[in-house]
């Protein structure tokens, strides 16, 4: 979404804010009443959603607040982080963006290269709390043109891990690290707690034309409150609305990741359910008849139980790091078969 001489990434709407600015959130606001509770305000949290712009001399004046919680901040340009990471909270924070002159002098090689993101395009990838975007100011202020950042876009839709769980910060959940491995832009609609395949969310994502592949991790947030034929009937819906809406993009469904119950020496109620949950999805995909659909085995994707936080439920930066590499890999040669449109 373009707005004003900016681009806000990863938002689908806007709404007024305080002191003039503007509040972000990343599903339109006619979907969000028919989300679970927890996902209509997840929603309004930015996952890796960014503000982009491009300046003449690199340099520009950014005035950002959280609703209610602190907004966690990592600045690029292009695909080069630019400084330290940090954090606004919920009273409007003003700080500059400046491109080093090692890097403004290194400008034409690095545009050489042929990187996705041209490295003239300033990235704020952000995560937390709601954000209230106040001012952007800088000479020459404009959004990115198409031929400046990727012309491939991937969907990840999921649980907190996809939203970003314990990562440390945005750019390091699993997410970003396989856009950035397959060369793609990224649409996050991690919903943490809350990802409850909602048949609207799957029509939703069928409709947008703005991605060429997606991820659908399906979904541990359904253990606790749903049982099996209610999953069932979610998840046969939006395997098949999403990977029919459109046979030239690959639909990569992602079974539950490895967590506690997968460890523990005695067998559970909960690990049996989630050992009927990943067959369940395993058979959706089976069963679908679109071409286009394929399944990625969660335990598989983060093989190592060190990559855990102590919850073992969420991974940490390694686990983040190592399923974006196996989830990248197991992508690539659906991307090698994408058209550029």
């Amino acid at each position: 979404m373009v707005h004003g001489n900016i681009e806000l990434h990863n938002t689908a709407e806007i709404s007024e804010g305080p002191n003039g600015g503007v509040l972000t959130q990343r599903v339109p606001e006619s979907l969000r009443p028919h989300l679970n509770p927890g996902a209509q305000t997840r929603v309004l949290a930015p996952a890796c959603a960014e503000i982009r712009f491009v300046t003449d001399d690199g340099k520009a004046r950014v005035t950002l607040s959280g609703v209610d919680g602190e907004v966690q901040i990592t600045p690029f340009f292009g695909l080069y982080r630019n400084g330290g990471c940090f954090t606004v909270g919920t009273e409007p924070t003003t700080f500059e963006i400046a491109m080093p002159e090692k890097f403004t002098q290194l400008l034409p090689t690095l545009e050489g290269v042929g990187h996705p993101f041209s490295p003239r395009v300033c990235r704020l990838m952000m995560r937390g709390a709601q954000v209230c975007v106040h001012d952007v100011d800088g000479e020459g202020l404009r959004p990115p043109t198409a031929d400046e950042v990727p012309w491939l876009r991937y969907l990840a839709y999921g649980t907190s891990i996809t939203h970003g769980g314990a990562a440390s910060w945005p750019h390091l959940t699993y997410a970003a690290q396989t856009a950035r491995r397959i060369g793609a832009d990224l649409i996050n609609l991690g919903l943490g707690g809350s990802c409850h395949a909602e048949t609207e969310m799957a029509d939703y994502i069928a409709a947008r034309d703005d991605w060429q592949i997606a991820t659908l991790a399906l979904s541990v947030n359904m253990v606790g409150g749903f049982e099996p034929e209610e999953f069932e009937r979610r998840v046969n819906y939006m395997v098949n609305t999403v990977a029919g809406a459109d046979h030239s993009r690959p639909v990569a469904c992602i079974t539950i990741y490895p967590y506690y119950n997968d460890f523990l020496d005695r067998p559970s109620a909960d690990a049996d359910k989630v050992c009927i949950f990943r067959e369940i999805l395993r058979q959706a995909v089976y069963a679908c008849e679109h071409p286009n659909v394929s399944l990625l085995e969660g335990p598989e994707m983060l093989v190592d139980i060190g990559g855990h936080t102590t919850d073992i439920l969420h991974p940490a930066d390694d686990g983040m790091i190592q399923m974006g590499e196996n989830i990248a890999r197991r992508l690539q040669p659906l991307v090698n078969g994408i058209k550029r449109g």
